[in-house]
């Protein structure tokens, strides 16, 4: 474990899904900001990362669980980077397109 992340940081920077889901059905805040980052600006650019470091494809997993745990897929990161700029420079379309649902979702149930 790091002494540098926060717990649901750290599941995000190894990409390890099921560990960022048992800590947000725990209580982690979906939205939770550490450093420079949302949990889901930095799952996209792990993500995205991880991808141009391994050559192996782009993951979702990370972005999947943080936004069925009701992570904002709008909330931009102290920087000013929203989940999908994030996504935009990675290429991550992916990403882009389940940022772009749920973020459909709810502006029709804020209709």
């Amino acid at each position: 474990m790091s002494d540098y992340w926060t717990p649901a940081h750290q599941a995000v920077e190894q990409e390890d899904a099921e560990a960022l889901a048992r800590l947000l059905a725990a209580g982690s805040d979906p939205d939770e900001v550490f450093s420079n980052m949302t949990l889901l600006t930095h799952a996209i650019d792990a993500e995205g990362d991880g991808s141009l470091q391994s050559g192996q494809p782009l993951t979702v997993h990370t972005t999947a669980v943080l936004l069925a745990f009701g992570a904002d897929p709008e909330l931009a990161d102290p920087d000013g980077r929203t989940p999908t700029d994030m996504a935009d420079q990675y290429g991550h379309d992916l990403a882009v397109k389940l940022l772009q649902i749920h973020i459909s979702r709810r502006a029709a149930d804020n209709r």
